[in-house]
């Protein structure tokens, strides 16, 4: 993993941008069950991941619910995702994902909260849900992602506008992406996507230290 680690910051390539969003309230054809091999969400999987974040240890926990949510037409798979930073839980977040019949994976939003010590939220910043207040979903993984694509993953302005490009594919099994936002000018996150398993790595390369590495995936 470490190798890999060093090959994301030596891949990061120039590519056409082709941005892609969805029209809220669009949900025909949309689907809970989210099966796109680079991203799959079966209920009851759960991912651990290890890493850094501002400068401490960090431990994030997504679980994979069987509830769902339907937003703007669509019904989403509910996935949980909670941040513990030097040991305490930091932020406390609820995405919602569906996938189109294509096979594309879609973002409609997410709930999150930052706690403090006492477990009290501080804010609620960068929340939003597709069909609120001029949110749009945007494309969160492709059914079949080719060097060079670039998507929209969300919308909602001033707080979620991140965006990533296909970098690189690495054999047939390992995916590598670049992101970035508007708002963190200066900031480039790369991640590794591992087929069938996900988000298997995520390391910011400019403007930042933060790491991500999974060290654990139990399916029930």
């Amino acid at each position: 993993m470490r190798k890999v680690s060093s090959l994301l910051v030596a891949t990061a390539a120039a590519a056409s941008i082709v941005f892609t969003s969805a029209a809220s309230g669009g949900g025909s054809g949309f689907s809970p069950r989210v099966t796109n091999p680079w991203f799959p969400l079966t209920p009851g999987s759960v991912h651990v991941y290890r890493g850094i974040r501002d400068g401490k240890p960090s431990r994030e926990v997504l679980r994979v619910t069987s509830r769902t949510k339907t937003i703007a037409g669509a019904r989403c798979a509910v996935v949980r995702d909670d941040l513990y930073v030097d040991g305490r839980l930091r932020e406390r977040t609820t995405d919602w994902y569906t996938q189109d019949a294509r096979g594309n994976v879609w973002y409609y939003g997410e709930d999150t909260a930052e706690l403090d010590a006492r477990g009290k939220v501080t804010s609620r910043s960068g929340s939003w849900q597709a069909g609120r207040d001029g949110a749009i979903p945007g494309i969160f993984m492709p059914a079949t992602p080719k060097v060079g694509q670039s998507f929209r993953q969300e919308y909602y302005k001033g707080e979620a506008e991140d965006h990533f490009r296909v970098v690189a594919l690495l054999g047939e099994n390992a995916l590598l992406t670049e992101e970035w936002t508007p708002l963190e000018p200066g900031v480039l996150d790369h991640k590794l996507y591992v087929r069938g398993a996900g988000t298997v790595l995520e390391r910011t390369v400019k403007g930042g230290d933060e790491l991500n590495e999974l060290v654990s995936l139990r399916r029930s």
